[in-house]
């Protein structure tokens, strides 16, 4: 993976140059994750920025708090590593400063990342400096995954059935939604742990799967993204489970959806998923190169609207080290699909106070068509305890 990220940060530094960037300072973490193969577990949000600082011709730099510095020169195989402290002199505003140097040149910044703290600094300290968006160049190397990349987007996949095949043993009538959430964390963890060993690299990557369980049950169904909590499932409840914040493994993130029902289901609350399962598999039918990325998303409409229904949900968007890439599966994205590309691809409805319709799957686009990199049932799923 070390070996991956070295040759992406050289082409990186190829593309920025031929673009007329002469500094790149990269903070984004799935971005520096990409490039430089680390990453850390506290971040921005505690005031502590870290920096990629990449130069045409010159050897990248890093960029972090000194509390980070050991975990990240064990991780990165970029050999300069400056650090900066909470306080003094040496905090991380000036080591910014004296790395970008009194003649940066062109500054290239992904701008829509870039935290609100860092661009306050630009704004005080280099008023005046303009910030070239490098987003696009980032965008177009991250949009065709490498095979090493699907591979593990693979196991991640693994990883998230195991958590669904869970999710689904511990519910029951009378259960508790949270109790449920807790197995997904307990399955999901201990199938990553399985694709790990303890030396290298790898001693620094965390199996733990974590982030509130997305989950609804009975008439929450139609609230998209309501976490678990301590309500009891009852008989004909649908369930739902969206695992898009937690099915993730070495930074490769994926979307997975299914519902379930409690023993029984009304003819409605069928015709609202089957509607879903549809569209979704009208849409990953689509799915070949050379298509466009709204014409996916214009399969599945035709189905919502046979059935008697409208959504306001794209079909899908582009997946890897970040929740949401370019393209989506959306009207308006005229973005062509090449292999190596790599979607979830939803099927939802939304009956305000009544029905949900959702089910979700992560897939790569082949030579072909697609191929899914989530592998469970895509049908009308009870639970008869």
């Amino acid at each position: 993976m070390l070996e991956q990220a070295r040759e992406r940060t050289i082409e990186f530094q190829k593309r920025l140059t031929e673009a007329g960037i002469d500094t790149a300072i990269i903070t984004d973490e799935s971005s520096i994750a990409y490039l430089a193969g680390f990453w850390g577990y506290l971040s921005v949000e505690f005031g502590r920025p870290t920096f990629l600082l990449l130069r045409s011709g010159e050897a990248p730099c890093v960029i972090t708090p000194l509390m980070e510095s050991e975990m990240v020169g064990n991780m990165t195989w970029i050999d300069d590593i400056m650090t900066w402290e909470d306080m003094g002199s040496n905090r991380w505003e000036n080591v910014l400063s004296r790395a970008i140097g009194d003649k940066p040149g062109n500054i290239g910044v992904e701008s829509a990342v870039l935290p609100a703290l860092v661009r306050n600094w630009f704004d005080d300290q280099m008023a005046g400096t303009k910030l070239s968006d490098v987003s696009s160049t980032m965008g177009a190397m991250r949009m065709i995954k490498s095979p090493e990349e699907i591979d593990v987007m693979r196991q991640t996949g693994e990883i998230a059935g195991a958590m669904m095949q869970a999710a689904e043993g511990a519910l029951a009538e009378g259960a508790q939604e949270y109790e449920a959430a807790l197995a997904v964390i307990d399955a999901g963890t201990r199938k990553a742990a399985g694709f790990l060993t303890d030396r290298g690299w790898e001693a620094f990557i965390s199996p733990m799967i974590h982030n509130l369980q997305v989950m609804q049950s009975g008439r929450d169904t139609s609230m998209v993204h309501r976490r678990a909590s301590v309500k009891k499932l009852e008989k004909g409840d649908p369930v739902y489970f969206c695992f898009c914040n937690m099915a993730q493994f070495k930074q490769y993130k994926l979307g997975f959806d299914r519902m379930f029902f409690i023993k029984e289901i009304s003819d409605e609350a069928m015709r609202v998923q089957q509607a879903a399962i549809d569209a979704q598999q009208a849409a990953i039918a689509a799915i070949r190169p050379g298509v466009t990325a709204e014409s996916v998303a214009q399969a599945a409409d035709e189905v919502y609207q046979a059935r008697g229904f409208e959504t306001g949900y794209r079909t899908g968007r582009s997946i890897g080290m970040a929740y949401l890439e370019s393209p989506e599966l959306k009207t308006g994205d005229k973005t062509l699909l090449q292999p190596g590309m790599t979607f979830a691809v939803d099927g939802g409805i939304s009956v305000d106070g009544e029905h949900g319709g959702r089910i979700g799957d992560s897939i790569v686009v082949t030579e072909n068509g697609a191929d899914y990199l989530t592998h469970y049932p895509r049908e009308i799923l009870m639970v008869n305890r």
